[in-house]
């Protein structure tokens, strides 16, 4: 049930017809079925989408998938919310309804027109931007719709001319979806779509570059081949235009998500991990740790301790003061996955570094990876814990070396 609603279990009991026959919770989006059952929609949606072709509640076969908001009912789960709102009880948002298809079909020809007036053609790609901007379902009737080979032609249109309106709207538009390995392969094989690309990551506005690191990314991890993916990040200015990107001075979530996304789809490229560096990823990496969620950290962790297996970039986490106090501190902190990534990057600079093991210990990592050896973290990480306790263990005081002998046999919970 939705947190909003926990308040029920105390004092409301909830009408039998407003509850979903899949979740049984109450129905948000009620929409009916051609057998006349009424379902909350991302229910029924998910029961169609996993393959199933029939009712769930009658069992008769769906000859029609199509899914009619059932308004009514809709409207008598909300006097009710209202009803009940001194018992704790929110009432439910009204839907917006999926975009209509031939709306969407009529945009994209609008916008594909080249006979099209142009202020009428950035307009058709506006009101698309905002469409798929809206929700995952106007994404799918969007992308069903050929959507992608249409944005991608527009975008790339004389990519050896000044980038237009034109070229940025649809290029904001296809940032917003995931391409097929041809759809990728038709932007990486071709050194001037690539090199247009990178040239947007220096634009004027912000929302441009991070549309152009977007699509950059989402083609780095569409394609199957390494020398293309090599080409890429071989790119002059590449680097520097995505670590500008997390450089950026105001608070704007977007741009450190799609930043981070995309220079460590580019550092999975070890021979060029180097250009990273020398572009200063590495400051802007642990300048902004603090700031990313907890997908967008695990992330940067991951590129942290890919960059450190390289001496330049072991050196320059070693010369930025707080690399290695974050990196302790992260540990058991933020996930597994952090917690792996965390200790890699420290075994590599601590097996690099006196001084950096020196600064682990006094940043108290003894505590942190004989917790770490202990939880049900990953094997993986356990692995590195145990390496890194191994290697640092002359560094220890020798006050710390005999308390972790008793610390070793403690029921410590892990947190």
């Amino acid at each position: 049930m939705p947190a909003s609603l926990e308040p029920l279990d105390v004092g409301v009991q909830i009408p039998y017809h407003f509850r979903c026959p899949i979740s049984l919770e109450l129905m948000r989006d009620p929409v009916t079925v051609c057998t006349g059952q009424t379902y909350d929609r991302p229910s029924i949606e998910s029961w169609v989408a996993t393959g199933n072709t029939t009712c769930p509640v009658t069992r008769v076969p769906l000859t029609d998938f199509t899914l009619i908001p059932n308004h009514t009912l809709r409207r008598l789960i909300q006097d009710w919310c209202v009803a009940n709102r001194s018992l704790g009880v929110e009432r439910i948002p009204t839907p917006k309804q999926p975009a209509d298809p031939g709306l969407v079909r009529s945009l994209l020809a609008q916008a594909a027109s080249g006979s099209g007036s142009y202020s009428l053609r950035v307009s058709a790609l506006r009101r698309l931007r905002g469409l798929a901007r809206d929700s995952d379902k106007n994404r799918s009737v969007i992308a069903a719709n050929n959507a992608r080979e249409v944005l991608l032609s527009i975008a790339f249109a004389d990519v050896g001319l000044e980038s237009s309106e034109l070229n940025h709207e649809a290029l904001a538009v296809l940032s917003m979806f995931a391409l097929s390995e041809p759809e990728c392969l038709f932007v990486a094989s071709e050194s001037d779509r690539v090199g247009y690309l990178v040239k947007l990551l220096f634009h004027s506005s912000v929302d441009v570059r991070v549309n152009s690191a977007a699509v950059i990314e989402t083609v780095v991890a569409g394609i199957r081949s390494s020398e293309l993916r090599a080409q890429i990040s071989n790119a002059d200015g590449v680097f520097e235009g995505i670590v500008g990107i997390l450089n950026y001075p105001l608070v704007y979530p977007r741009a450190l998500k799609i930043g981070v996304k995309a220079l460590f789809a580019l550092c999975l490229v070890k021979q060029h991990r180097h250009k990273a560096v020398a572009a200063g990823a590495v400051k802007a990496l642990i300048d902004r740790l603090p700031e990313f969620e907890k997908c967008d950290s695990e992330r940067a962790l991951a590129t942290v301790e890919l960059l450190c297996r390289i001496p330049s970039g072991c050196a320059a986490f070693e010369s930025h003061a707080l690399t290695v106090p974050l990196l302790v501190k992260i540990i058991l902190k933020i996930s597994d996955r952090a917690t792996e990534y965390a200790a890699g990057a420290l075994l590599s600079l601590c097996s690099a570094s006196e001084r950096a093991q020196a600064d682990a210990v006094a940043a108290g990592v003894l505590t942190q990876l004989l917790l770490l050896v202990q939880s049900d973290c990953t094997e993986r990480a356990k692995r590195k814990a145990q390496l890194l306790l191994k290697l640092l263990r002359d560094s220890w005081p020798r006050d710390s070396i005999a308390r972790s002998d008793d610390f070793a046999g403690s029921d410590v919970v892990p947190f």
